[in-house]
């Protein structure tokens, strides 16, 4: 069986309320926006696309990427753990892992320089694409806003760079390729967040690159590292699957963020409801339990109310909160979808027309 690991530096996990809104995702890459992020330095030098020649102009590429892009990844540091972040523009803000920030307010950033730590305040998070910004106020002037692709035109078999701090190390880098795209992954460990859209690479990343860069050989971030799988079978890590989120979702949610603090067009959608995961007489997840149901949203416009339960939508089994998100990440906003539930006993089936996910 393979569990998926979040990579902070240290136990730290995501703050999740009893109640949570369950959400889905869209099924082609880029949760949001189409158009990739134009925040770039003119202080850094210009890539070119990677030539042909060997292994020396081989070499010499990584070495370019590194030396531009690396400046621009930082060390985030909570009382929780320690995780990575990827400097989104001129005034300050920088993307990362919800599940760094956690539950914090305020936070510290480190260069890759090693320079004085500087103070940042969280803007805005958004839970279902695992996202945050946090913004630096004093300092800003010394970070280097890195260049984000899209991640729309990513190919299997890529090479790409894994950029980060992990346990702790600051800025290293790691290679490998881009393994697959378009996978949809839960982050488990007690997180009901499930990732669309997600890159599979074979880069190593470790405990600490979350919130870190996935870079091509452009020069350009096209994800976010967020989880390495591990087999328990095995007692460890299961070397070379990793995910990242892909950077047309973060570009996306990332403008949001900073612009408002909120997100009003996730591309993700939405049931309407808040629910838990309940459980059978032997402990197992047996169904999603209604907690309540979103006044005029599209549970509540199905008949669904608080005290169902959600056993299977569109003939696929929810048995869990998480499962449920999973099943659902195929819809998007608009959509129509069947959900059978039980009520007082009872099963019956409803067809929910499911909305827009927003923060």
């Amino acid at each position: 069986m393979t569990l998926w690991s979040r990579l902070i530096g240290w136990p730290g996990r995501a703050s999740i309320g009893p109640a949570l809104a369950i959400a889905a995702g869209v099924t082609a890459c880029g949760g949001g926006g189409g158009a990739a992020s134009s925040a770039t330095s003119s202080a850094r030098p210009a890539l070119s696309a990677p030539t042909t020649g060997g292994p020396v102009t081989l070499q010499r590429e990584y070495e370019r990427v590194v030396a531009t892009v690396l400046p621009s990844v930082v060390q985030i540091t909570t009382p929780e753990g320690l995780g990575s972040g990827i400097v989104f523009d001129a005034e300050g803000d920088i993307v990362t892992n919800a599940h760094v920030v956690g539950s914090a307010k305020d936070v510290q950033v480190r260069l890759p320089s090693g320079s004085k730590a500087l103070a940042a305040a969280v803007l805005g998070v958004f839970p279902p694409d695992d996202l945050a910004v946090i913004r630096v106020r004093v300092g800003a002037g010394t970070l280097r806003p890195a260049t984000f692709g899209r991640s729309s035109a990513v190919r299997v078999g890529e090479i790409v760079l894994a950029m980060g701090n992990p346990l702790g190390l600051t800025g290293t880098v790691t290679d490998g390729i881009v393994s697959a795209t378009g996978r949809t992954v839960s982050e488990g460990q007690g997180s009901s967040t499930v990732l669309i859209s997600a890159i599979q690479t074979s880069a190593p990343i470790n405990p600490g690159n979350s919130g870190g860069a996935l870079v091509s050989l452009s020069g350009q971030v096209i994800g976010i590292p967020t989880l390495a799988a591990s087999d328990p079978q095995m007692g460890g890590a299961a070397v070379g699957i990793g995910f990242a989120i892909p950077s047309d979702t973060v570009t996306s949610i990332a403008r949001q963020l900073v612009a408002t603090g909120k997100v009003a067009d996730s591309g993700r959608a939405a049931l309407g409801v808040t629910a838990e995961t309940l459980a059978d007489a032997s402990g197992q997840p047996a169904g999603v339990g209604v907690v309540t149901a979103e006044p005029g949203g599209p549970a509540a416009h199905a008949g669904i109310r608080a005290g169902d339960i959600i056993l299977a939508v569109d003939g696929k089994t929810t048995d869990s909160v998480t499962a449920l998100q999973s099943v659902l990440a195929a819809v998007k906003p608009g959509d129509q979808v069947r959900v059978r539930l039980s009520r007082d006993g009872t099963q019956r089936t409803v067809t929910a027309t499911v909305g827009a996910l927003t923060s």
